[in-house]
């Protein structure tokens, strides 16, 4: 071959390469030049996922684990535990986190299409673990509430299962509707007696916080799965309304609203204002750099449930205003990011899996933000726990099944930009 015919070859195909980045920007997806003309099936160790979003993960649950066992170190001084050693929190929070880490292998490994063909047998199964949780000697109780089943090595909270199931079915029912769902009886009405049948049994137990998360997640999901918005604000109305009627109707949840909006009176105080007051020294504590890790005095008995529904409190305290920023950055960041990955599915056509990653960022970010509104007196006192690090088996394993299922959609879509098939 002559030096010539070489360089004009050369160039042919300098130009081809150029011309099918271009291409790939073109997408509405960032992607590669060469990884987007990948055709051939790679193992999923060789494609990768989102590993920004594990590492967030992973920093997310190693500062929970820290501050579980600093904020419940003291617990065994306190005579309504019993006899239990200072490691008690820390190793059953440790235990929940390898059962968490071990199911959500699994989880990544089912691909979506899996899930939207189990979508509304996984619906009627936490239906039925709903149920169970209210029969006498099945369901356990504790502090008054029926929420938990005993399953030997934990006791598993079905509302949880029932974020996820709610959010998988709602994301399959809007795939199954897109045709009609500019119609408020055949698209909304039917989703609605969904989430209306689950939250009846929530309020049973009663779980009332776990009602509003699934709510709001049906209710993001039909919005942004295009349910008109004159229908979206008439769903949240009926929505803020049902919510009204129930702290009305209930004595005791108004005095939880009237505790929020006097929590230093001197009836409050050392009633339902007693853990919001609390919350609010441990936080006034720390001020901007906090007292130290360990250094908390709140949690030596004086706050209530520091190592679950006010761990916010304890990091507040011994990291101060810092420490509450960062941690509101990153679980911003996490939710962005989740969101990010649910646009690029539906930019793929992949409109079930964009929702369902879309509906774990409304689940993650809307219950970051109401516990932190809690714990900062912005909002009611409500029983919801800080995802991913608060003390709880149940929470962190379905943290973890939702984040695992956010990967496998992510995984899915760089399989797909490379030219491979799902």
């Amino acid at each position: 071959m002559s030096a010539t015919t070489e360089r004009r070859s050369n160039r042919f195909w300098s130009r081809l390469g150029a011309a099918s980045g271009r291409r790939a920007e073109g997408l509405p997806v960032r992607a590669g030049g060469m990884e987007y003309r990948q055709s051939s099936t790679t193992p999923a160790s060789v494609l990768g996922f989102d590993q920004a979003l594990l590492w967030v993960v992973v920093a997310l649950l190693a500062w929970g684990l820290v501050m579980v066992y600093s904020a419940s170190i003291a617990m065994p001084d306190n005579p309504r535990f019993g006899k239990i050693s200072h490691t008690h929190f820390l190793v059953r929070h440790v235990f929940s986190l390898v059962m968490g880490f071990v199911a959500a292998l699994l989880t990544f490994q089912i691909p979506m299409a899996v899930w939207e063909r189990h979508a509304r047998s996984l619906f009627l199964l936490s239906l039925l673990l709903l149920v169970a949780v209210l029969v006498p000697h099945v369901g356990t109780v504790v502090n008054g509430a029926r929420r938990w089943l005993s399953l030997g090595i934990m006791n598993f909270q079905p509302s949880e299962l029932a974020k996820f199931a709610v959010l998988i079915y709602a994301a399959d029912y809007m795939c199954r509707k897109m045709e009609v769902k500019e119609r408020f009886f055949r698209a909304v009405l039917p989703m609605g007696a969904a989430v209306a049948l689950v939250g009846g049994l929530l309020l049973a137990e009663p779980d009332m916080g776990a009602f509003m998360v699934i709510a709001v997640i049906a209710m993001g999901i039909l919005f942004l799965g295009g349910v008109n918005a004159r229908m979206f604000f008439l769903i949240a109305a009926v929505l803020l309304a049902a919510f009204s009627m129930m702290v009305m109707m209930s004595e005791w949840r108004r005095e939880r609203i009237f505790a929020y909006l006097d929590p230093w009176s001197e009836k409050h105080a050392l009633g339902k204002g007693y853990q919001l007051s609390h919350s609010l020294i441990a936080i006034g504590r720390g001020e901007i750099f906090g007292v130290g890790l360990g250094g908390s005095v709140e949690k030596l008995h004086w706050l209530p449930e520091a190592h679950t529904d006010f761990l916010l409190a304890v990091i507040g305290e011994e990291f101060g205003l810092i420490g509450v920023l960062v941690l509101i950055i990153l679980f911003f960041w996490l939710t962005r990011r989740i969101m990010h990955i649910g646009r690029q599915a539906i930019a793929l056509d992949r409109v079930f899996a964009g929702l369902v990653a879309q509906g774990v960022a409304i689940w993650m970010g809307f219950q970051a933000f109401i516990n932190m509104g809690v714990n900062l007196g912005a909002l009611p006192t409500k029983g919801l726990t800080l995802p991913l690090m608060s003390f709880g088996g149940s929470a962190i394993l379905m943290n973890l099944v939702a984040l695992a299922v956010v990967l496998r959609v992510d995984y899915e879509n760089k399989h797909l930009m490379r030219g491979g098939r799902v």
